[in-house]
């Protein structure tokens, strides 16, 4: 909820934020908390490429698709960065995270193949 703006009193924001970045500019709503990975987080703090809550379910398996393969791209960058000797488990755990999160990505996207293209707009 955040105070000022063009409604006078409270209004509920439409984006979702850290509670760092919302900090004095308005109340959390706490019911609608999340848990995302650090790469669906932008420089301020704010949610990014998720669908909002009253989205039509194939904006929000698109929005799922996209953060599951941000999440995969992201566990990929950070096992390759690692010194393959030194930290082989990690390394091996990162990866097999990142195949698991890009084979959930990919059950979504045979999904969306399955969706009619006239039920985006319904």
């Amino acid at each position: 909820m955040r105070r000022g703006g063009p409604v006078v009193g409270e209004s509920l924001s439409k984006r979702r934020a850290t509670l760092e970045s919302i900090a004095g500019k308005g109340e959390p709503v706490m019911e609608s908390k999340l848990i995302v990975d650090h790469t669906e987080i932008d420089s301020n703090g704010f949610l990014t490429g998720r669908a909002s809550d009253d989205a039509h379910p194939v904006h929000e398996l698109w929005a799922q698709t996209r953060s599951l393969e941000s999440r995969a791209n992201s566990r990929e960058i950070e096992a390759l960065e690692l010194h393959a000797e030194f930290d082989a488990e990690r390394r091996s755990r990162l990866l097999a995270e990142s195949r698991e999160l890009r084979d959930q990505a990919e059950a979504l996207r045979q999904l969306l193949r399955a969706t009619t293209p006239g039920s985006i707009g319904s």
